[in-house]
């Protein structure tokens, strides 16, 4: 099969599915090559399930910019396709003056970045919505909310499905080269090594997104696109504490993420979490030694719980482009043209708010499929 007739997308991730969902709408001829035995078993389905509002990031950062329209199009999305999902507003709170600071820093940042219906609540208000929550101010982001991502995952995958991708499950990309028209793409599979070609490749392979570009001729280090993973631990209330909250309720922002919060599943579960642990392997144990630290981190806005209260739920890793102790890193989402290579579409450090950023990241890449195919 020639070259150019062929888009190749690495990783099935809920990036490389609303890629090739979106894609395949108006392109034949897609191949998904992803190296687990099926779709969205590493950071995709190992994480708070949020629909992130986007009042975090800087204004005109791809994680402002595809948080915010994904937030909408994630919730027209659910009532299109019936996936799960609750709408059910999130709490950002400050426990004293400074943190109070921060909280009005956020919505102006949120507002900046066209977040809707924030707005600071004061104590009192507080207290009326949320009466087990100890807080002095808070910000209120309305469009907030917790999705079924494996509902989300599924969907995604049907879509695409039935426009006629090609899903390769437990094929591992081995090499890239550059040929005549595109490049040649090494698979090692179940039933040995093989090769397809295609004019375009677009990398969301998520965790090991640098190694890929790595292998496509990149220099990873110089380019900045060394990922750094970051495990992030979750511990869920036993059912005897029973529903505490009625919305999210988040502590302001730490270094390398948005602070230990609490979530609520679908099933009215309450899990906090995630915390931040830099590691240099994928693995996903909880530690039980880390249950003081939780406790004191959401003991602080929500004082009636106890440490006994708390029971190990699951792990995920986030693939960072920030470092341990460096400041916010953006998206990289990019043809590689400049470097040389025409085609190759690089995704490195998508981590939260990637689920919500999802809808709008696919629209994007489809874009500059558009723009290389034109």
């Amino acid at each position: 099969m020639p070259a150019e007739n062929n888009i190749i997308i690495v990783g099935a991730g809920v990036v490389g599915l609303a890629i090739a969902a979106e894609l395949s709408r108006t392109h034949k001829n897609i191949f998904v090559f992803e190296r687990n035995r099926t779709f969205g078993l590493e950071t995709s389905s190992r994480n708070s399930e949020v629909i992130h509002g986007g009042m975090y990031y800087p204004e005109d950062s791809l994680k402002a910019k595809f948080c915010v329209a994904g937030n909408h199009l994630l919730y027209e999305i659910c009532e299109k396709h019936h996936i799960k999902y609750k709408r059910l507003g999130k709490l950002i709170v400050a426990a004293d003056d400074a943190e109070t600071k921060e909280v009005e820093r956020l919505y102006r940042q949120g507002i900046k970045n066209g977040v809707s219906g924030l707005q600071i609540l004061t104590r009192d208000e507080i207290r009326s919505l949320e009466p087990n929550v100890e807080a002095v101010s808070a910000l209120l982001s309305p469009s907030t909310g917790v999705i079924d991502s494996h509902n989300l995952l599924q969907s995604l995958f049907n879509s695409a499905k039935e426009n006629d991708v090609t899903f390769v499950f437990g094929a591992e990309v081995v090499s890239i080269s550059k040929i005549a028209g595109g490049y040649e793409v090494g698979i090692q599979d179940s039933e040995g090594p093989c090769s397809v070609t295609g004019s375009i490749v677009i990398n969301a392979a998520g965790l090991f997104s640098d190694k890929i570009a790595e292998m496509a001729g990149i220099d990873v280090e110089k380019a900045g696109y060394r990922l750094h993973y970051c495990k992030g631990e979750y511990f869920s209330l036993k059912p005897r504490v029973g529903r505490l909250v009625s919305r999210l309720v988040y502590p302001v922002p730490e270094q390398a993420g948005v602070g230990v919060h609490v979530t609520l599943s679908l099933d009215d579960r309450v899990r906090l979490g995630p915390n931040v642990k830099y590691t240099d392997i994928i693995e996903y144990t909880v530690d039980e030694n880390s249950r003081s630290d939780f406790y004191q981190a959401a003991h602080r806005y929500l004082p009636s719980i106890e440490p006994d209260d708390l029971m190990p739920d699951f792990a995920g890793v986030r693939p960072k482009l920030q470092a341990k102790g460096k400041g916010f890193c953006d998206y990289v989402i990019r043809d590689e043209t400049d470097k040389g290579l025409p085609g190759l579409i690089n995704l490195i450090g998508i981590e939260s708010p990637g689920l919500t950023a999802s809808p709008a990241i696919a629209q994007y890449v489809s874009g500059i499929v558009a723009e290389i195919l034109r």
